[in-house]
């Protein structure tokens, strides 16, 4: 039987955000500090600009600070790119890798993230590894083809020497206000965690199974009271300290 994974509340701003978005942040460490203990553990990734100061304004809170991407090679000619160590020496503690957005923006491969995943390895960050299927896909009755896909080709073998976190984002509901059944979402996460422990063991049974796709604070207590839904993966709702506050709290 699963033990009690601590769940990861974390929040992806995405391309949104200037210095004064710092202000959310600096609200949501002043309602942490007031609810005092809390079930869960806390993560916001802004954008690369914002990266260092939101850790200087999240310091002596229990929010950690992410990237939302990071390049595969450490340095070198790759204008624009950041890599791992550059998000490490930021301030960063974790990165989003393989997100929907980056995969159909970008055209990044599932073996294209796997080589991201091991740089963020190398640099100590923690990857939060994304993977989910279109509507398309999901009516065509491929989810959990196109999902075990993902998973297999997106992690590296050695992934199971260290905390594995992945996050199921069914690309139709991201951003749309639609979220699937719980039920489909009970099925999905089950279907992860067994893929994760058939190839990782005991690894795969720790990991932390986060779902998102338009998760707000009246979808939230239920989702996050579902089996094998270990936190969430927020995007809008984020953005503003009150809601995420709401939705850190009931996990």
């Amino acid at each position: 039987m699963q033990e009690q994974l601590r769940p990861l509340i974390a929040g992806n701003w995405k391309m949104n955000g200037t210095g004064a978005a710092l202000e959310q942040l600096a609200h949501l460490k002043t309602l942490l500090e007031e609810a005092g203990e809390i079930a869960s553990d806390v993560l916001i990734c802004p954008p690369a600009t914002l990266i260092h100061r939101a850790a200087q304004r999240a310091e002596g809170s229990p929010i950690r600070i992410g990237g939302q991407d990071c390049h595969a090679k450490v340095s070198g000619a790759h204008t624009g790119d950041v890599s791992a160590t550059m998000l490490f020496d930021a301030g960063a503690s974790h990165v989003i890798l393989g997100h929907s957005e980056r995969r159909a923006d970008h055209g990044e491969t599932s073996a294209m993230v796997s080589e991201k995943v091991q740089a963020a390895l190398a640099a100590g960050l923690v990857p939060i590894v994304c993977v989910g299927e279109t509507e398309a896909e999901r009516e065509q009755g491929r989810a959990n083809q196109v999902v075990a896909e993902q998973l297999a080709q997106s992690l590296p073998d050695d992934f199971g020497n260290t905390q594995i976190i992945v996050a199921y984002e069914p690309v139709w509901a991201i951003g749309t206000g639609r979220t699937p059944n719980i039920g489909d979402i009970a099925e999905m996460h089950a279907h992860m965690r067994a893929l994760l422990v058939e190839r990782f063991g005991a690894a795969g049974e720790a990991a932390l199974l986060l779902y998102g796709g338009s998760v707000k604070p009246d979808n939230a207590g239920e989702i996050l009271r579902t089996a094998n839904v270990n936190g969430a993966l927020v995007g809008g709702a984020s953005l503003l300290a009150n809601d995420f506050f709401s939705i850190i709290v009931v996990a």
